[in-house]
């Protein structure tokens, strides 16, 4: 029997010092990082001109940092955001270090804090810090951010 997706948990299942590891992971196909590129419009060079980024600091094509930072909050989503109301907020988004095409990206979370809405009893705010980080276990990006979570209906 199959069990459905638990998308996400409720403000009460988050306890300040939680880790937690994603199980969602994905490889950066050069195919990725083209498209995200013409989503996105960002036509720079270093993430689509071979010839170019090899003439440059990391002598290879860089997948795009806006790129690495939406994966790794998507691997996040069914685990913290799942039973979100809303993302209040995206700080500190620190680029660690550079991601190439073909390298495989993860990511873990801390709970940072839990706290109660002062205006509404049926929901909560958790504060977490996200890492992602490479097939080499090097992290490559961090960011934290406060997110508006259900509570269980009592």
């Amino acid at each position: 029997m199959i069990t459905p997706s638990n998308m996400g948990n409720y403000f009460e299942d988050f306890t300040v010092g939680q880790e937690i590891q994603h199980t969602l992971s994905k490889t950066i196909f050069e195919s990725d990082n083209n498209l995200f590129c013409l989503l996105t419009m960002n036509a720079h060079p270093v993430h689509t001109n071979r010839d170019y980024a090899e003439k440059q600091v990391h002598g290879r094509v860089l997948v795009v940092g806006t790129l690495v930072f939406s994966l790794v909050v998507g691997f996040t989503v069914p685990d913290i955001s799942g039973k979100a109301i809303a993302n209040l907020d995206y700080e500190k988004i620190e680029h660690l270090g550079p991601s190439f095409v073909g390298d495989t990206l993860y990511a873990r979370s801390v709970i940072l804090e839990c706290r109660e809405s002062k205006s509404k009893p049926d929901r909560g705010i958790i504060y977490v810090e996200t890492t992602g980080y490479n097939q080499d276990g090097k992290d490559v990006l961090r960011f934290r951010r406060h997110v508006l979570i259900k509570k269980r209906e009592s």
